[in-house]
């Protein structure tokens, strides 16, 4: 058996064995790719009017908030200009997550959401661990997205051209009216498979950054030139400082802080409610909500609201290394979004070619074997001619 064939094997025990889980992330990934253009046609409780008025400060936002949901604790408020505050709460264990969506000028409620009944929220639970527990789902997820890089480097070996006539054939398709419909199938994978490998071996990589610590530590690492990835941490409030807080909520004074210091921003800020006693004051800032990688996450004290330094990849933009806008890029680039519209757009072809490769691949392999069941089978039932020509005259000597 020659090297191809048995590439050729690999390729198609592995794409049988990953194939209904290819084919659902790729479709859960085409959803996914536009989730902020359907969610703003589709939830009108996500805009709210620019009013010449002060907007209301996080604790009173707060306030309004937590009279929806008794007993649950806020986790954090968002503001962007010309969209609805969101007051979210998240908690792991009792598990709940719920956002009420504010008029940050008026107070007005005008949303109150269960995040786990959420379509999208119910996609990327599938996405990311099939809708099964997140210690045996992420690992499948994994496993057959580590699965499909190797498909597509196969793939290519067996893609690659013998010769210049056989090239014209793997670069466009070949749909004549006479042409049957196995041979135009075979071109769909092979021809779509090649142009689409380009892309979504980038979207298949930064799924792997999450599945794997091993691979996301690998690439921190290459990346950042032999360094080590700090794993996120909290920053944590000097608790001696407690008899010097003010009256006034330290998160009313960090957010008009940050909107003082930055008086032409217009992106999103969000802060983050202090859970314990020792717990800092999370703001982040994002200058462009359409994406996450290049907000500025900032810690600050919440006694004495200084801000505490941090040493991880999700600290503030201007101290962060190549290996870390890397990471902090990883699901921006995993959807497209890091490139803008043109980005999702791609990332949407990319995912719905790559969900069609186990069907046309399974089509090939099924078409091959019922032609090759059926010669097999035509060949054993074959009556054999009797023979009667005469035997050489050495042949007696022979016997």
């Amino acid at each position: 058996m020659t090297l191809k064939k048995i590439i050729g094997q690999v390729h198609l025990w592995l794409g049988l064995s990953s194939g209904l889980i290819v084919l659902f992330l790729g479709i859960t990934g085409c959803i996914l790719a536009f989730q902020r253009e359907i969610e703003n046609a589709t939830r009108p409780y996500l805009f709210s009017e620019v009013q010449n008025k002060p907007l209301l400060p996080p604790s009173e936002l707060r306030k309004i908030a937590d009279a929806q949901l008794p007993g649950k604790k806020a986790h954090g408020i968002q503001y962007e200009p010309g969209k609805s505050a969101h007051v979210s709460y998240y908690n792991a264990d009792p598990e709940y997550y719920y956002i009420v969506f504010i008029d940050p000028y008026t107070g007005k409620v005008l949303k109150t959401k269960n995040m786990n009944e959420d379509f999208f929220r119910v996609v990327i639970m599938g996405h990311f661990y099939l809708w099964l527990p997140p210690h045996i789902g992420q690992p499948i997820v994994a496993s057959a997205t580590l699965i499909f890089v190797v498909l597509l480097i196969t793939g290519l070996v067996l893609w690659w051209p013998k010769n210049k006539a056989a090239a014209k054939q793997r670069f466009w398709f070949n749909w004549k009216e006479n042409l049957k419909w196995k041979r135009k199938n075979y071109d769909l994978h092979n021809v779509l498979g090649f142009y689409v490998s380009w892309v979504i071996i980038f979207i298949a990589l930064t799924g792997l950054v999450w599945g794997f610590q091993w691979f996301a530590k690998s690439l921190y690492w290459t990346t950042s030139g032999g360094k080590q990835m700090v794993q996120f941490y909290e920053a944590l409030s000097d608790t001696t400082q407690i008899a010097n807080a003010t009256a006034t909520p330290a998160m009313d004074q960090l957010w008009r802080k940050v909107k003082q210091d930055n008086p032409s921003y217009t992106g999103s800020i969000e802060v983050h409610v202090p859970t314990e006693r020792n717990s800092s004051i999370e703001v982040a800032m994002n200058p462009d909500p359409s994406t996450f990688w290049q907000a500025d996450y900032r810690y600050f004290d919440q006694y004495t609201l200084k801000e505490i330094p941090v040493t991880h990849v999700y600290g503030r933009l201007q101290n962060a290394s190549v290996a870390d806008k890397i990471m902090r890029m990883n699901y921006d680039i995993h959807v497209g979004a890091v490139l803008g519209l043109p980005g999702k757009i791609l990332a949407f072809i990319a995912s719905l070619i790559s969900a069609s490769l186990p069907v046309t691949g399974f089509y090939i392999w099924y078409g091959r074997r019922k032609k090759n069941g059926k010669g097999k089978k035509k060949s054993e039932n074959k009556p054999h001619k009797k023979n009667t020509q005469a035997k050489p005259a050495f042949a007696k000597v022979n016997q």
